[in-house]
């Protein structure tokens, strides 16, 4: 189940609202939970076994290891929060890099060992960081050890962030998953919220998308220099919107059930720097590299070597994270190679370049990123790296690429617009200047991006979310 259909819009929320809105307060996280339960198992009723396995594990364990921890057995603890961590990474990488790995073993062996491909349970991949955040929290003792099940399932699976995040740590819920005080001005931003970003998602993502699927299958010897850069840049906007979107559903969902989630977009093309870029892309996942491995391994403590160090292992951790095939690993080396260039080589040299200048630079090799990023392998990459600087190319114009371009022109000027904070402030000042009519409007554009967003679902036979395969 995605949150842009009509099925959820009109059946699953409105029916989990009301019954959770009837329950009396120490039921409520009991419908959060079984709520959650039946939204993952509506696609994936097969996993949720896997689910419920992770959920009393890890709440064993944390509840273990403070024991030991108040037994003073210091040794007992961190065997059983290893082996914690062991077997929640165990499961993750069985299951999103087990077929990666028999590839790989295959290409190197004389003869091939059949294996079989297995599904990649959704979201496996956003919720093993949050129970190893509350297993990590717990043996820092950061956080208390969560004793109620019910809660402690509650924060796995809660459906609002479930499938795609963000990354929701422990310790940022740990107070509003027994106290949270639901306001009808909370409940009204919620909605705000949501509605904007299912019309990012349907509006915007599911629109452009279809420009950069129809380039993006178009063969590489008859793809020119424009068609290249088109399918880059609407495909930029793709994930932008779609990813965003999605995030801000979701935090627009958790305000309607009480809870405060971070921010995990905050206009990432504006960025004047990849430094920037990588503040305000993908917030969630930044933040738990930083908390649960960058900081641990020593940060920039210690001298410039293991800082560099450091740096790659993050950066390669992410790209391995985002997907079990090399592209997604040299994506991650590649964010890494340009982060320490701008830390160590570039900083003083950015920093008196003029904005336009930066902000080029930074949208330019965040578009080359994202061909790592899109294509199915290093060697379509390099190709349509190549084709986008002439290698290979159709010509530097062809029809293709003219008629996306101009029929999609309005897509990726409105895409541009709602890439920038300024039409947000803008709406922001016209909704609260204290005019009733002016509100009126507002909650009239709110309608119509639902309408419209509806209107489009009802028709809809493309509408995928592209973080699901993560």
């Amino acid at each position: 189940m995605i949150f842009s259909s009509v099925f959820f819009i009109f059946v699953f929320l409105p029916v989990t609202l009301l019954i959770y809105f009837v329950a009396p307060k120490p039921g409520k996280n009991v419908v959060l939970l079984i709520s959650s339960l039946i939204f993952y198992a509506w696609g994936e009723p097969v996993y949720i076994i896997l689910m419920m396995f992770s959920i009393i594990y890890n709440y064993i364990s944390g509840i273990e290891i403070d024991y030991h921890r108040r037994q003073k057995n210091r040794r007992r603890m961190r065997f059983v929060f290893w082996l914690t961590v062991g077997v929640d990474l165990g499961i993750l990488m069985f299951f999103k890099y087990y077929g990666f790995l028999m590839e790989n073993i295959n290409h190197i062996l004389p003869f091939d060992i059949p294996y079989r491909e297995l599904a990649l349970p959704v979201g496996i991949s956003f919720y093993t960081f949050q129970t190893l955040s509350y297993i990590i929290d717990v043996y820092k003792d950061n956080v208390r050890v969560q004793k109620n099940l019910i809660s402690f399932g509650t924060y796995i699976t809660m459906f609002p962030q479930l499938i795609a995040g963000p990354i929701v740590r422990y310790a940022d819920i740990e107070t509003q998953l027994d106290k949270r005080r639901i306001t009808l001005t909370g409940f009204g931003n919620g909605i705000a919220w949501f509605l904007r970003g299912l019309g990012k998602k349907v509006l915007l993502a599911n629109n452009i998308g279809m420009a950069y699927d129809s380039i993006a299958a178009l063969p590489q010897e008859e793809m020119s220099v424009l068609s290249a850069w088109v399918g880059c840049a609407a495909y930029a906007f793709q994930i932008y919107f779609d990813f965003s979107g999605y995030s801000d559903m979701a935090i627009g969902l958790g305000k309607m059930f009480g809870f405060e989630f971070m921010k995990n977009f905050d206009y990432p093309y504006i960025s004047k720097s990849i430094t920037e870029f990588w503040r305000r892309w993908h917030i969630s996942l930044g933040t738990w590299f930083r908390e649960y491995v960058y900081i641990p391994l020593g940060g920039n403590r210690g001298g410039t070597a293991k800082a560099v160090r450091n740096i790659f292992i993050v950066w390669l951790l992410t790209g391995f994270w985002h997907g079990a095939a090399w592209n997604f690993i040299f994506w991650g080396l590649y964010y890494g190679a340009l982060l320490l260039l701008e830390k160590y080589v570039l900083k003083s040299l950015l920093e008196k370049l003029p904005k336009l200048v930066k902000h080029i630079y930074t949208m330019f090799f965040v578009l080359i990123g994202w061909v790592l990023f899109f294509s199915s392998g290093m060697g379509e990459a390099l190709s349509y790296i190549g084709t986008m600087f002439g290698i290979g190319a159709n010509g530097l114009a062809d029809s293709a690429g003219i008629y996306y371009l101009y029929n999609y022109a309005v897509l990726f000027i409105l895409s541009a617009i709602c890439s920038v904070p300024l039409t947000y402030r803008k709406f922001t000042k016209f909704v609260f200047s204290g005019s009733r009519g002016r509100t009126a409007l507002a909650m009239g554009a709110y309608l119509a991006i639902f309408v419209l967003s509806v209107a489009y679902l009802v028709n809809a036979t493309y509408n995928p979310f592209l973080y699901f395969r993560f």
